[in-house]
């Protein structure tokens, strides 16, 4: 486990883009809907001292004291009442211990324990009627126990749970109903309930006037932008509290297609949210405790643990499940810069996806293809004049909820070469390998066969992307699509070199586009499109033998194909992993058809990416070039999943060094407020903050 405890980590609801952040000291975590960022918000969760009554101390995620709101409203001669408690201290970051798993999350301090529970695992497809599983998944909340033991005490101690408010135009307000349930609440979205039989609602201005309060008429002071949860108890008794951190949004969600959140179908207010919640309670902890078991057994190191229990939740964060037109529309969102599918993540989080709720891949599937996929050109580098028409899809389907126009992304423009250009070929090949993906995972014979004619297009592109003519394809693509314009390609490593960030002639891609068209060979053959099917085979052997042919004599694999570039790249093995869950494993045999380009790859993996001076940085993580220090970590951990797994290569102590240094970079003391983060440059946070991406270390479950 990591040497700093005290990070931020998403407690994520599944399909409500939303969680409680929290974690890293002060006010820098709280209650996330749809912001994309940790909201700085106290969450207060206090203890009354054993030996001084009136005193309170509480975890470390709050504000130090201070009279700043009062003030507001007061002259310099005003006068500023007494505090109702004497004093509120947070406890000291040494004398918090934390527990850190998957699906549970617990904070011990004193005779207090805090734990939140955020049910992981699967979720039933919306189609097949298991309405009871879905809500329990859907429930848009997160569950909160406070234990408190006061069983060597000789006075009653109360307790509060409470957060400051967020919405400069919603106030905090009390709830208080008839069917017990108690709680603190900022408008209608968000707001954390209970129904513990003697809890009261305090609100104010100062934490210590809320908690010392004894007089009720002066509880909801509601000018005051703190809220809190209080209960007591006894002298000589050990007591279990349990709340709910609630969400709740109805309306319209999205633009371009309006969309409200599926869970309105179940719930019409943020109090029957909480009513659910709290009734499922023993439901929930049960299934977070499953899922820690899940990981816990698996075999796998300390940090590996730790880096799938983080990154999980930052993507199951990032998801939405919507309705349009009465039909579930799924979403990931992509981390802090808020895009919607993006189609190379798309590719990575499906090889989670497949194992836990493959429905939602078809889902994106579908949209991309009925909505997003568009009509290109391809220009014959022979005759620059004499076009091929091709087919693919965009990057994104648009940004921060509102979708792009079809057959456009939010992030793609003409007349570049680097960042923000087409990424035409990638998106063409992430289309065919989720596709792949999808059909291993459920051996949906319906859904292919619907898709026969599409799939046989994406064969078609891919080949005249090699080049239009078949005598002189090589298996790679080499021609630019006619959106880019004066500009080039470029592939899901935008922010790199161009060795990597170019789309022609990568070898990174290649592996991709061999991997795609081993699954096309197959999906092909299944559907008896022999003749394509052939063609998709050709074009794999193509690949594998370029590949092998461009190797240099001392087993390096250049990062284009023809090109100059010095770099050294790690992800020259990538594709090798869709091509394992993608139903073509058998291809994989290192006695196999593909023996040479497999064996060559391991050649260049062990020779030259798992060096010092190209793809090894001093801290011992792996980068993804040997001429960038900004590395990619998920694509790192399908790599390390590639080298040991498939390609049977002795690097397993490089991988646990990298796990090491990986962990070290998100639990940062400095830099871990932003949860899981996909892009780190020499040990820091670097972009791609609070990223959905790293879900991909769930292949590390499948090593065996």
């Amino acid at each position: 486990m990591p040497k700093n405890m005290h990070f931020n980590t998403q407690h994520p609801v599944f399909g409500a883009h939303a969680c409680l952040t929290l974690g890293f000291p002060g006010a820098r975590g709280g209650m996330d809907l749809e912001r994309c960022l940790p909201p700085n918000q106290q969450i207060l969760v206090a203890l009354e001292t054993a030996d001084a009554p009136g005193e309170y101390e509480a975890l470390p995620f709050i504000e130090a004291e201070s009279h700043k709101e009062l003030m507001r409203f007061i002259s310099d001669h005003g006068e500023i009442w007494p505090h109702s408690a004497k004093r509120l201290t947070p406890w000291a970051l040494e004398d918090v211990q934390r527990d850190f798993r998957l699906a549970t999350d617990s904070w011990q301090a004193g005779d207090l324990r805090f734990t939140l529970y955020s049910p992981i695992g699967d979720v039933p497809d919306p189609a097949n009627g298991d309405t009871t599983a879905l809500v329990e998944a859907l429930t848009p909340a997160v569950w909160a126990e406070v234990f408190v033991d006061n069983r060597k005490g000789h006075s009653s101690r109360r307790v509060a749970v409470g957060m400051s408010g967020l919405d400069p135009y919603r106030g905090l307000r009390q709830v208080a109903g008839d069917d017990g349930l108690v709680g603190i609440a900022e408008g209608a979205h968000l707001g954390i309930l209970t129904r513990e039989p003697d809890a009261w609602v305090g609100m104010g201005m100062d934490w210590r006037d809320i908690l010392g309060e004894i007089e009720p008429a002066s509880r909801t002071y509601a000018l005051g932008s703190l809220g809190a949860i209080c209960a007591t108890v006894p002298a000589g008794e050990a007591r279990t509290l349990r709340f709910a951190f609630c969400f709740f949004k109805a309306g319209q969600i999205t633009t371009g297609i309006d969309t409200q959140y599926y869970y309105t179908r179940y719930f019409n207010s943020l109090e029957a949210v909480a009513q659910r919640a709290l009734d499922d309670f023993d439901v929930a902890v049960e299934r977070c405790f499953t899922a820690n078991k899940r990981l816990d057994e698996s075999g796998l190191s300390d940090d590996q643990r730790f880096i799938i229990a983080s990154a999980t939740r930052s993507y199951v964060f990032s998801t939405q499940l919507l309705e349009h037109d009465g039909k579930p529309l799924w979403i990931v969102n992509e981390g802090e810069f808020n895009m919607m599918n993006t189609l190379d993540l798309v590719a990575d989080h499906s090889l989670y996806e497949m194992q836990h709720h493959p429905w939602t891949i078809r889902n994106v599937l579908d949209l991309y293809a009925d909505r997003y996929c568009y009509e290109d050109e391809v220009a014959s580098p022979d005759a620059p004049d004499r076009k091929y028409k091709a087919i693919s899809f965009p990057h994104d389907m648009g940004v921060a909820g509102a979708f792009s126009r079809p057959g456009h992304s939010s992030y793609e423009r003409p007349d570049l070469t680097g960042c923000f250009s087409y990424m035409t070929m990638e998106e063409l090949l992430n289309w065919v390998l989720t596709a792949g993906l999808y059909f291993t995972a459920t051996n949906d014979s319906s859904w292919i066969a619907s898709r026969a004619d599409l799939l046989e297009h994406c064969l078609g592109s891919m080949e005249v992307r090699d080049h239009p003519d078949d005598s002189q394809r090589i298996g790679v693509m080499r021609q630019d699509s006619s959106r880019c314009r004066s500009g080039r390609e470029i592939t899901t490593y935008d922010c790199l070199d161009h060795s990597l960030g170019q789309a022609s002639g990568n070898t990174y891609l290649a592996s991709k586009t061999w991997a795609a068209s081993l699954i096309l060979e197959r999906l092909l053959g299944l559907l008896d499109r022999t003749d394509a099917a052939r063609r998709a085979r050709l074009q794999a052997e193509r690949c594998a033998s370029t590949v092998v042919s461009v190797t240099r004599p001392d087993g390096r694999i250049p990062a284009l194909v023809g090109g100059q570039s010095q770099g050294v790249l790690t992800t020259v093995v990538e594709g090798l992993a869709y091509a394992w869950f993608g139903g073509v494993r058998e291809k994989l045999s290192l006695d196999g058809p593909y023996a040479d380009y497999l064996k060559a790859l391991g050649r260049h993996f062990t020779e030259h990416a798992m060096r010092t001076d190209t793809c090894i940085a001093k801290d011992g993580s792996w980068r993804i070039t040997s001429s960038n220090a900004n590395t990619f970590p998920a694509k790192i951990y399908v790599c390390q999943f590639v080298a040991e797994r498939i390609l049977s290569l002795p690097v397993e102590k490089e991988s646990r060094v990298n796990d090491a240094a990986n962990v070290a970079a998100i639990t940062h003391p400095e830099h871990s407020y932003w949860c899981w983060s996909e892009q780190i440059k020499d040990g820091i946070v670097y972009a791609a903050k609070y990223y959905p991406r790293g879900v991909t270390s769930n292949v590390w479950l499948h090593r065996n």
